[in-house]
């Protein structure tokens, strides 16, 4: 694969996304259309401008690849490689004004991502790194400086920061499981949506538990944050990325401490 081409066409992407998302944040007005009948999923206009700017820098520069994306779903693709695009994950919290929420893209083949990118355009900071056939450095770049991810050694879960995006978590199960691993760390805090996957793999927390995920939400934090050193499987210690009951860890040792508690969740 051409890494140069991919890490480029990601950033083209990312660009293409801020500028189609930020006229919108915080504007007077903005409006959320609810795409669940029963609960809540909103959906604005950036996010929809945002998917439709990433899919024509794909239309022009890698037109072979299939698109996976939040907002208008599959587009098939002739190379067996795929883009993962979530166009703004944290909806939720860019409608209430709060700068958390992200731009994620992953690149992908059948057996997971390769490569991924998450970028908070308000903020100024993007996050990637690949493995494999597109074994890339984990790096960011941001207002406050740039340079290389790593996550941050191993501790005891005593001392580990925890962070999740809802506090209900998912099911009653997977709450109760959630809140078994909350007694046993430090801190725990809450509603980061993707940026508390990218603290993670820059090093300033351990460990991010949440479920209910769909493959868009977790495919670009998988690639950044194993490019950084760091750990992301399901609750069985699986593969992740088709989204659902996530882990993702700093250190082994977390990670296993964690898994010893989150494995007993019953499925359903």
């Amino acid at each position: 694969m051409n890494t140069s081409d991919i890490l480029t066409t990601a950033h083209v992407m990312a660009d293409a996304a801020r500028a189609a998302i930020l006229p919108h944040f915080r504007a007077v007005g903005l409006a959320a259309e609810n795409k669940l009948a029963d609960g809540f999923d909103p959906v604005t206009v950036a996010d929809r401008a945002a998917e439709q700017a990433m899919r024509q820098v794909l239309a022009e520069r890698r037109p072979e690849d299939g698109i996976l994306g939040e907002e208008f779903g599959v587009s098939e693709g002739s190379s067996g490689l795929h883009w993962v695009l979530d166009p703004i994950d944290g909806t939720r919290g860019f409608m209430s004004g709060t700068p958390t929420w992200g731009v994620l893209i992953a690149l992908s083949d059948e057996n997971g991502p390769k490569f991924g990118m998450i970028d908070q355009p308000y903020i100024g900071e993007r996050f990637w790194g690949g493995k494999g056939e597109v074994a890339l450095e984990a790096q960011m770049t941001g207002p406050h400086g740039s340079g290389p991810l790593q996550v941050r050694g191993g501790r005891p879960l005593s001392e580990a920061v925890l962070f999740t995006t809802f506090p209900e978590v998912g099911s009653e199960a997977e709450r109760a499981g959630f809140q078994a691993v909350e007694q046993q760390v430090k801190l725990t805090r809450y509603g980061m949506d993707c940026y508390a996957y990218a603290l993670l793999a820059a090093g300033q927390i351990d460990l991010v538990v949440e479920a209910g995920l769909q493959p868009y939400d977790i495919q670009a934090p998988i690639a950044v944050i194993e490019a950084a050193g760091g750990i992301v499987t399901d609750w069985q210690g699986g593969p992740a990325h088709q989204g659902g009951r996530v882990l993702a860890a700093s250190h082994a040792d977390q990670h296993a401490e964690a898994l010893a508690i989150l494995r007993n969740v019953p499925a359903g």
